[in-house]
C-alpha cells in the first residue's frame, strides 16, 4: 500500500507533552501497543517510548484512504498521526487524539509477542521485544529515575562518585562464587563488589560511593539472583554501624518517596499496592539477629502478631483465593461457550481467564513453599545464615524495611568490625525489605584494626599476599569506617513488585541465560 508522508509542516510532539497542547493539532510518532474496532471507528492505542496515547480514528473525519490504512494496521506496525489532541481524563495519560491523518511507516505481519498471555520463557527469548510491552516500559522507565535519583541524593551530600575496577586480583565475598578469566596470562577475575576500592577512595576523599557492574557465578535461577547485575556501595570515613543504618534508612526513603511522588502512572500499570510507599515515612524498625530468630521460629510476637501464625493465616487465604479465581474461571468460561457474546467481550474474558490462570500458578506456587517455610523457620538453627524463605517469614510481621543488624561473625565477610560487647558478634546489618523480597542492602562498619584484620583474613584462609594493598590503610592513617551495599536489581524489583529480578534490567544475565 503505497502511503503518503504527512510530517512536514506538522507541530511534531511526544505523548508525554500533550498536556501542553490541549486542543492543538499535533504529530504523534510511534507504534501501535493495541487496537479495536467499531462500525465507522477505530480506537488504535499508540505509544511512543515516552507514554501512550488513545488515538481515535473515525470513518467520518479522515480520508477513505487513510481510513483503508487503518484497517491494515496491526500490533507493533509503525505510524505518523495527525489529530487534535483533546482532554479525556478516562484514558491512560488523561488525553486522546482524533486522528484526521495518517502515514504508515510499516506494516508487521505476525508479531510474535500478542497482548495474550505468553510463559516467561518465550518472553524471555523474545526479551528484546518484550521490552515494549506497557509493562516492562513502566519498569524500565522506574529504573531509570531510580539511577538518577541515587546519584542525586549522594551528590547532594557531598559524596564523591568514584569507580572500582571490574578486572579484581582478590576476592571480597569469597572463592566460592567467582567468574574466572586471563588477564595477560595472570588469574584474574570479575568483580563481586566494589567495596574494597570503595574504602580505599574514602581513606582519600571522605564520604565515596561506587555504582557499577558486578558479577556472582551462583548457578542459580531463583527469582533474586543474576549472575551480572549493578551495585551502589557508599563508604563513608569517620562512620560508625548507627551512624551507617541511618544512612541507609535516609537512602531508602529517599528513593521510595520519590517514585511515588512522580511515577504514579507507571506503578498504576503495574498494579502495585501502594501499602509500601504510604508506610515508607515510618521509622524502620531495627532488631538484632537474636531477636530475628526468635521472631522466625515463633518464639516471640510483635505487636500481638506471630510469625508462623501469620503464615498460617496466609495459607487459608491463598487456597480461597484459588477457589475463587476456579470459580471466575468457570464462570466466563460458560458465559462464552452459551453464545452469543460480542467478540471484543469474549477477548476481554478470555485475557482474563489467562490472568487467572497464571494467578492459579502463583497461588500453587505459594501453597507448596508455605508449608515448607513454615517447617525451615520452626527448625532454624542459632547462628546459621537466614536464607530467602527466613527473610519472608521475619518481615511477614513488619510493612516497613526492618533492618537486622549484630550478626554471628562466622556467617559475615571478614572486614566487618567485632562488637565491642560480645567478640562472637560483628557490626553489620542487612535490610529486609517487607512483601516477601528479602534483603536489598548489606552493610557494616569496618574492621580498622589491623591485627584483627589480618586475624579475619587467615580465619577465611584468604591470601594474605593479594589484600596487601587494603592492609595499608589500616597502617597509614586507619579511622572507623562504614558502608554498605544495595542491590539495583532488587531495589527495582521491590518497588515495582515484579515477580522475578529478571525483569529488572534490559538484558538480564543469570545461569543458563546468555541471549539475546
Amino acid at each position: 500500500m503505497e502511503t503518503k508522508t504527512i510530517i512536514k509542516d506538522k507541530h511534531v510532539c511526544t505523548i508525554d507533552q500533550l498536556s501542553s497542547v490541549e486542543n492543538q493539532e499535533v504529530c504523534l510518532q510511534g507504534w501501535i501497543s493495541n487496537k479495536r474496532s467499531s462500525k465507522g471507528l477505530f480506537f488504535v492505542e499508540l505509544r511512543d517510548g515516552s507514554g501512550f496515547c488513545q488515538c481515535v480514528i473515525d470513518e467520518s473525519i479522515v480520508s477513505p484512504e487513510d481510513f483503508e490504512q487503518a484497517k491494515v494496521l496491526t500490533l507493533a506496525s509503525s505510524v505518523r498521526l495527525v489529530g487534535k489532541v483533546e482532554k479525556d481524563d478516562r484514558q491512560i495519560g488523561g488525553y486522546e487524539l482524533k486522528v484526521n491523518e495518517i502515514e504508515t511507516l510499516q506494516v508487521v505481519e505476525d508479531y510474535p509477542i500478542s497482548n495474550k498471555e505468553h510463559g516467561i520463557e518465550f518472553l524471555m527469548e523474545k526479551r528484546h521485544l518484550w521490552l515494549r510491552s506497557k509493562r516492562q516500559w513502566a519498569v524500565m522507565r522506574i529504573r531509570s529515575r531510580v539511577k538518577f535519583i541515587i546519584h542525586q541524593f549522594f551528590q547532594e551530600r557531598g559524596f564523591i562518585q568514584t569507580d572500582a575496577p571490574i578486572f579484581t586480583g582478590n576476592a571480597c565475598e569469597g572463592t566460592t562464587t567467582l567468574f574466572e578469566t586471563d588477564f595477560y596470562g595472570e588469574q584474574a577475575f570479575l568483580s563481586q563488589s566494589g567495596q574494597l576500592y570503595a574504602e580505599a577512595t574514602a581513606m582519600a576523599l571522605g564520604k565515596v560511593y561506587t555504582f557499577g557492574p558486578t558479577f556472582r557465578a551462583e548457578k542459580s535461577k531463583t527469582r533474586r539472583h543474576l549472575s551480572e547485575f549493578w551495585m551502589i556501595e557508599p563508604e563513608m570515613a569517620f562512620y560508625d554501624l548507627d551512624m551507617d543504618m541511618d544512612l541507609i534508612e535516609e537512602f531508602i526513603r529517599y528513593i521510595v518517596l520519590d517514585i511515588y511522588n512522580n511515577y504514579k502512572s507507571e506503578l498504576t500499570i503495574l498494579e502495585r499496592d501502594l501499602t509500601l510507599f504510604e508506610n515508607i515515612g515510618t521509622v524502620f524498625p531495627r532488631i538484632t539477629y537474636d531477636e530475628a530468630v526468635e521472631i522466625l521460629r515463633g518464639e516471640k510476637d510483635l505487636d500481638g502478631k506471630n510469625a508462623l501464625k501469620t503464615l498460617e493465616d496466609d495459607l487459608n487465604s491463598v487456597k480461597e483465593r484459588k477457589t475463587a479465581c476456579l470459580a471466575d474461571i468457570e464462570e466466563r468460561e460458560t458465559a462464552i461457550n452459551a453464545g452469543g457474546m460480542k467478540k471484543g467481550a469474549i477477548n476481554f474474558n478470555r485475557n482474563k481467564i489467562d490472568k487467572l490462570k497464571n494467578e492459579i500458578k502463583d497461588l500453587e506456587e505459594k501453597e507448596r513453599n508455605i508449608p515448607q517455610w513454615i517447617e525451615s523457620a520452626k527448625n532454624f538453627k542459632h547462628g546459621e545464615d537466614f536464607g530467602g524463605s527466613d527473610e519472608t517469614v521475619i518481615t511477614r510481621l513488619f510493612s516497613t524495611p526492618v533492618m537486622v543488624y549484630k550478626w554471628p561473625k562466622d556467617i559475615k565477610a571478614f572486614y566487618m568490625k567485632r562488637d565491642e560487647e560480645d567478640d562472637n558478634y560483628v557490626k553489620g546489618v542487612d535490610l529486609l525489605a517487607p512483601e516477601g523480597f528479602g534483603e536489598i542492602v548489606g552493610g557494616a562498619e569496618r574492621e580498622d584494626n589491623l591485627d584483627l584484620l589480618l586475624e579475619r583474613i587467615k580465619e577465611h584462609d584468604l591470601p594474605i599476599e593479594d589484600f596487601e594493598w587494603y592492609l595499608d590503610l589500616r597502617r597509614y592513617g586507619s579511622v572507623p569506617h562504614a558502608g554498605f551495599g544495595l542491590g539495583f536489581e532488587r531495589i527495582i524489583m521491590w518497588l515495582t513488585n515484579v515477580s522475578h529480578i529478571r525483569e529488572t534490567i534490559p538484558f538480564p544475565r543469570y545461569y543458563g541465560r546468555l541471549l539475546p
